[in-house]
């Protein structure tokens, strides 16, 4: 894989051709490696394309060093705590955290299971979490979703103009005080539906150092389901 030198790091790249027929892409991936993405039937220097993008790359490198990935291989965040991976051998899939070891025990008799495992852990805890924390946190902000919802999306929360609050079945993996963030943020769409300086007084009513809390919210890395 080649590289390239980016401030005091060696960036290693590697080159994929994408569907846009105008348009080079670069995207790093949670190991720091860079993927550009070519346009369909172009010729592009890509070397040239880089060092033209050097001031952004550094920017996002620099963001992605100091992103919190919510899974590893050996390790799963709740709550926003990283609890280690203790792999036993067991014919039945099983996950049993323990919070207090900073732990999580996985009982299958294959490894490659952990993510499904992760997800099906996640989708209970998050599904019940979200059922008590919207009926907790709608009064606060004067609003009555239509319909609360855990789903996979790439987004940690969304809402509909019909009044539906959807959230990722991650989101139990970041700190109460983020969570709370984001519940927040969408049931105040349900006033304004869009990021206006209307929707941020109305948060800021709720919820003063929600700016605060957004720029930390930005430093968690949801996983991918089917990322290799």
């Amino acid at each position: 894989m080649p590289y390239f030198n980016l401030g005091p790091n060696q960036v290693a790249y590697s080159v994929v051709r994408g569907t846009s027929c105008r348009y080079t892409y670069f995207r790093f991936r949670p190991d720091l490696t860079l993927e550009v993405v070519l346009p369909k039937g172009r010729p592009v220097d890509v070397e040239r394309a880089i060092r033209e993008k050097t001031s952004w790359l550094l920017r996002e490198y620099e963001r992605m060093s100091m992103t919190k990935s919510i899974l590893r291989a050996d390790a799963v965040m709740m709550g926003g705590i990283m609890l280690r991976a203790v792999f036993h051998d067991w014919a039945a899939d099983m996950l049993v955290p323990d919070l207090a070891r900073g732990v999580v025990d996985v009982y299958t008799d294959d490894p490659k299971r952990f993510k499904e495992l992760v997800r099906r852990w996640f989708l209970h805890e998050t599904s019940a979490y979200v059922v008590r924390r919207v009926a907790e946190l709608a009064p606060r902000v004067g609003a009555k979703p239509a319909k609360v919802d855990v789903r996979e999306m790439v987004k940690w929360g969304y809402c509909t103009r019909s009044g539906r609050l959807s959230f990722s079945w991650q989101l139990i993996a970041l700190p109460d005080r983020l969570r709370v963030y984001v519940i927040l943020h969408e049931l105040t769409h349900l006033h304004e539906f869009n990021h206006s300086a209307d929707f941020r007084r109305r948060l800021g009513a709720v919820l003063p150092d929600f700016r605060d809390l957004e720029k930390e919210l930005n430093l968690f890395a949801p996983y991918d389901l089917f990322a290799p």
